[in-house]
């Protein structure tokens, strides 16, 4: 019988619907072609791109030049312009402002014909060391309120070019998605005095088990058991945190091993499906009358990681319930069996 489950930090409610239960090999992933010639991104076009803002580089490489590991740029096509004021201001009955903010892509390898997971667990810890400084940097101009860091791997997930890449958006307004996890998080904090995500890890690592997809050091990642879409998982850290910024070297290393983990897994268990990841933290304390006072205690900083493996349609978009076709214990299960 379908099962209707509450997530506990957002109330929302997701249908896992157990009668059209599918496992990995129901799911039909596209292949697509890569073009290295005319990328951009690749070492050697570095004149292609606007100048970097941010590199790791080899000792005695200079800027825009090749010789770098990571590379951050402005995006060419920005969705939000780094220059001006936000300038609220009401137009009848809605709100309107300058569209401020800061849109960078981070390429996260030299080498064209290299997906994330192919990337050294090494390299892939550089990249999260590469994130905390674009966040750390950022949090200095006092017009912007948030960064969100995220992904998009595959043409139905977003990508438009297939070098691998992330994104980062920092923008003067806390997104909405982002409020509701915060109030939730401040609800359950209100109530239990603990933090909701915190009390989560340890139900799924020392009670139940059975969503837990893989463990480090620092990291837990996990089928929530709300989850939204097949084989959806999330990756926290054990340690309380609720800014990324926080985040140690030690810590950012054994990040890159838990990703390469984890993608290898859903590359290999999937067939390289398309998926985003997206970089949830809280926003930029600037304390201001009625600051919020126990967000240090009550929010936690995570990834969540989704395969583009079914598609949202029209009672998603009426309801807001999604509908999950695979339970997120046997898509745990079949991660954890799954050798990376």
């Amino acid at each position: 019988m379908p099962e209707l489950r509450k997530d506990p930090v957002l109330g929302r409610w997701v249908i896992i619907a157990t009668e059209r239960a599918k496992r990995p090999s129901d799911f039909e992933v596209v292949r697509e072609e890569s073009d290295s010639a005319s990328c951009a991104f690749c070492e050697g076009h570095e004149s292609e791109t606007p100048p970097e803002v941010y590199a790791v580089r080899e000792t005695g490489t200079g800027a825009n030049e090749p010789g770098w590991e990571v590379r951050v740029i402005p995006n060419k096509y920005p969705a939000l312009d780094v220059e001006g004021q936000l300038d609220r201001e009401g137009v009848g009955l809605c709100d309107m402002a300058n569209g401020i903010g800061v849109h960078e892509v981070i390429v996260e390898t030299p080498a064209h014909d290299q997906q994330t997971s192919d990337l050294s667990a090494e390299h892939i810890g550089k990249v999260m060391m590469t994130y905390r400084q674009r966040i750390v940097d950022l949090r200095e101009d006092e017009r912007l309120k948030y960064v969100l860091i995220f992904k998009n791997q595959g043409r139905s997930a977003g990508a438009s070019l297939q070098h691998a890449h992330s994104q980062l958006i920092a923008t003067p307004i806390t997104p909405k998605r982002v409020k509701e996890k915060l109030d939730g998080a401040k609800r359950y904090f209100d109530y239990k005095h603990r933090c909701v995500f915190c009390d989560y890890i340890k139900q799924e690592t020392e009670l139940f088990g059975e969503r837990l997809v893989a463990e480090t050091t620092d990291f837990v990642a996990l089928s929530p058991f709300a989850a939204r879409f097949p084989f959806e998982t999330w990756i926290l850290p054990k340690r309380h945190m609720l800014d990324f910024s926080l985040v140690e070297d030690g810590e950012a290393a054994d990040l890159g091993r838990m990703l390469k983990r984890v993608l290898s897994k859903l590359r290999k268990a999937l067939n390289n499906p398309p998926f985003n990841y997206v970089l949830h933290m809280a926003p930029y304390r600037r304390p201001r009358g009625g600051y919020w006072t126990t967000i240090e205690d009550d929010y936690h900083w995570h990834v969540e990681l989704i395969p583009r493996l079914t598609r949202v349609a029209g009672f998603e978009w009426g309801s807001g319930f999604y509908i999950n076709p695979t339970p997120p214990e046997v898509a745990a299960q079949t991660l954890r069996e799954t050798e990376a």
